[in-house]
């Protein structure tokens, strides 16, 4: 039995191979991309310029999944919303779109890269649902399908400004369909949005970080920081047991030099825990020599989790002691913390009951 191929996990070479194999001209493979990606065409039957009985064999061969949404959430801000999305095979996974009101409409769409996370981060709700499967390139393309039919509300043209995988589970472990998403969002023929505004982010896997250096054109990359010790980043993070911070760091300059692109680091400023003057001192010791920008986010709370989020005005006088060391920081704004759609609330629900 032939398996049915999801069209929107395909590139337009791929698509017009597709096109040929069914005696079409390859044209019609620019078409439907132009159709799946341009137009965000949910059937066959929109696809009018293509003829009919080529639609007819491409449905023998061919998936289009509709996009399922078990739920909504919008935060009390109105520009945050989260979508709980049922995948084909009963799978459920959460993605987030963030609205920004400075007059330029821009959109971010948070997407997810796995079912559940391996990686067991103990501040992290993803992880305490445990790993199911990778998703596929033609499930993270539909994450970001379903956050556009939320965002026309603002936006009728239904623009996304910019992408990162910062949703639900680590996206290098997903790596080859990942950035196979990414040429498609990237792709002028349909999403068109710029490399420099797709963030991967990681919780610092050094041979994919490495490889991922030599990826072109080259992404935006974040890394997961949160200490700057080997021994309370261990407690925080199980997967700097196999990768410390002698191996990581290393790697985070050697993607800057080969990319011209700074590295963002990731961290949850957490109460007692890593956010002292003395944390701030080795944070700055260890970035040393790195082209960085540290990234600041007071702790977002999780249910069951013992550790809570810094004040907003220790966030800033952490940020402060970095900024005067001369180590570019800030502290971002949490977006959604109310809807449990903000960093490290996202989570896997293992009854696949809605959340």
């Amino acid at each position: 039995m032939t398996t049915r191929i999801d069209l929107r996990g395909l590139l337009p070479e791929e698509l017009a191979q597709l096109a040929t194999g069914l005696g079409e001209a390859p044209y019609r493979g620019r078409q439907l991309f132009h159709w799946l990606h341009r137009r965000r065409a949910t059937s066959l039957d929109e696809m009018t310029n293509l003829p009919g009985a080529f639609r007819a064999r491409l449905a023998g061969r061919a998936l289009l999944p509709p996009v399922e949404i078990k739920n909504r959430r919008v935060a009390a801000d109105g520009l945050t919303r989260k979508l709980l999305l049922r995948l084909a095979d009963g799978e459920l996974i959460e993605c987030v779109l963030m609205t920004y009101a400075d007059g330029r409409r821009r959109q971010t769409a948070c997407l997810s890269s796995q079912v559940g996370c391996a990686m067991g981060c103990s501040f992290c709700a993803t992880g305490q649902g445990g790993f199911r499967r990778n998703l596929t390139p033609g499930e993270i393309v539909l994450q970001a399908l379903a956050l556009v039919g939320e965002g026309q509300q603002r936006d009728p043209e239904g623009r996304l400004s910019n992408i990162v995988f910062m949703g639900m589970g680590e996206p290098l472990l997903n790596y080859q369909a990942v950035l196979k998403a990414v040429r498609i969002f990237e792709h002028p023929a349909g999403w068109g949005i710029s490399h420099r505004r797709i963030t991967i982010s990681t919780c610092g896997l050094v041979p994919q970080i490495r490889q991922l250096a030599g990826e072109e054109p080259p992404l935006e990359l974040a890394v997961s920081l949160h200490a700057a010790t080997n021994e309370l980043r261990e407690r925080l993070m199980p997967i700097n047991r196999r990768y410390p911070l002698e191996e990581l760091i290393p790697a985070c300059r050697h993607y800057s030099q080969v990319t011209g692109r700074r590295v963002t680091f990731e961290y949850a400023l957490i109460a007692g825990v890593n956010d002292r003057r003395e944390d701030a001192r080795r944070l700055i010791e260890l970035l040393q020599g790195t082209l960085a920008f540290v990234n600041l986010i007071p702790l977002n709370p999780v249910p069951g989790n013992p550790f809570q989020g810094v004040s907003g005005e220790k966030a800033r006088l952490f940020a402060t002691w970095l900024q005067q060391a001369g180590l570019a920081a800030a502290v971002r704004e949490s977006r959604g913390q109310d809807i449990a759609a903000a960093c490290g609330q996202l989570r896997y629900n293992a009854s696949r009951e809605v959340l």
